[in-house]
């Protein structure tokens, strides 16, 4: 089997929620000497994206969606474990740090976990709070790891309000140009997070990705044309 034909390999186990095959295919990657961080990102993280876009499609139903995210966390730490230092380094911490969390009165934690996954096969370091957080643990965390953004999850119309309170903890504390804000969930728009003050809105994990990308080259954008001015 050859690089190609392993990497679809891998994205389809992940699909297919087929962890006996991805462990497998972990091991013909190691015989054939193939960058295991290539393999994790191009092969089994190609899967976890087509994962995301069938789920958000209705294409695949909740238990296939449980299965298969844990066949990728597992992937994951296990193809972490056996990477050097550098390499670890650099599928945490490349692209900048995420504190994710579903906010408070919200249970709903599957969406947010295959958000989390693809941020991290994207080369976030995501700091995963789970679900029912408050405001101000999500913010305490943001400040503890040095976060570049915080991403909150609502999937109740009736847990919005808790996306608004902690862009208003961020004013009050005087951190609101610190932390970059992006929210989610079933019932949010891009006008939601407008309106509440986040900086991004995603649809789906996929977009995730794409608008944190975004988010944060226009932070260090405006951060180097700040540096310019004051020179």
């Amino acid at each position: 089997m050859d690089k190609e034909q392993l990497f679809q390999a891998a994205a389809q186990s992940i699909v297919d929620a087929d962890e006996s095959r991805a462990m497998h295919l972990l091991e013909e990657s190691k015989r054939e000497g193939f960058d295991l961080l290539e393999v994790l990102m191009d092969g089994f993280g190609a899967g976890n994206e087509v994962l995301g876009e069938r789920f958000d499609k209705g294409v695949i139903s909740l238990p296939e969606l449980i299965y298969a995210a844990e066949v990728m966390k597992n992937i994951t730490a296990k193809i972490l474990e056996v990477l050097d230092e550098d390499q670890r380094e650099r599928i945490v911490s490349d692209r900048g740090t995420i504190v994710l969390a579903t906010v408070a009165g919200d249970v709903h934690d599957i969406g947010k976990g295959i958000v989390a996954s693809t941020l991290r096969t994207a080369g976030f370091k995501v700091v995963d709070l789970g679900c029912e957080v408050k405001v101000e643990t999500i913010l305490d965390a943001a400040e503890k790891y040095d976060a570049d953004i915080i991403g909150t999850s609502a999937l109740l119309t009736s847990t919005l309000p808790e996306q608004k309170k902690l862009e208003k903890l961020l004013v009050e504390r005087g951190e609101k140009e610190r932390f970059i804000t992006m929210v989610g969930g079933a019932p949010c728009t891009t006008r939601w997070a407008r309106k509440i003050g986040a900086d991004g809105y995603s649809e789906n994990a996929l977009d995730a990705v794409r608008v944190a990308l975004e988010l944060i080259e226009r932070r260090k954008s405006r951060q180097e044309d700040s540096h310019e001015q004051t020179d």
